[in-house]
């Protein structure tokens, strides 16, 4: 699932609650994610994103109460799309290695797809330098995740020091997200692939 995709899905199914489906906040999610993701969270206002989902201002803040609680749930749910894509790491050794390489693919392979602009919630975190803003929490909820599932997956796979392989594989992951929108995205993704896999097999 790329980036675009997770953030479509996360959209989408973050727009159902117990209330029932509602689809302006589903087109709402859906086209501030591809703004945001696009362009940038501070270069896109309110305006462009009622403008392009096709919504009235007023169904806008029926949902948001402004731009802020648009880009918390712009990210939330991608974080729930990307956790939902993965799933769950696996008990038996053999597959928790499978997995975390699996997921590191997938990572690997958003580096080379067309619109390619890094990380999602890094950006957004570049954007948002308070720590305890909302946004923030978000992105530090989806790194605390991601890094205690690499973490989870080294232990359950046989690692000597998955607490260091876990910091090991974020870094890497990070650095990744990094080159492939900087640099040459194909030496990137072999970069991280072949990293990833050399940390795997540590034993």
């Amino acid at each position: 699932m790329s980036t675009a995709d997770a953030q479509g899905a996360g959209a989408t199914q973050h727009a159902v609650g117990a209330r029932g489906p509602s689809a302006a906040r589903a087109r709402l999610l859906r086209t501030a994610a591809e703004l945001f993701y696009a362009d940038g969270v501070r270069a896109v206002g309110v305006d462009r994103v009622i403008a392009e989902a096709g919504v009235t201002r007023a169904t806008f803040y029926r949902h948001f109460p402004g731009k802020e609680a648009l880009v918390v749930a712009y990210l939330d749910a991608t974080d729930r799309a990307v956790r939902a894509a993965v799933g769950d790491v696996p008990q038996d050794a053999a597959a928790a290695r499978e997995w975390l390489t699996g997921m590191t693919l997938r990572v690997a392979d958003e580096l080379c797809r067309p619109g390619f602009r890094g990380c999602p919630f890094i950006n957004a975190a570049a954007e948002f330098p308070d720590p305890a803003s909302p946004v923030r929490r978000v992105v530090r909820a989806h790194r605390d995740w991601l890094q205690d599932a690499a973490t989870r997956a080294l232990r359950l796979g046989g690692h000597p020091d998955p607490q260091e392989g876990g910091r090991r594989w974020t870094a890497l992951r990070d650095g990744a997200m990094v080159a492939g929108y900087l640099d040459d995205a194909d030496a990137a993704r072999a970069t991280l692939r072949d990293a990833v896999e050399d940390l795997v097999r540590s034993r």
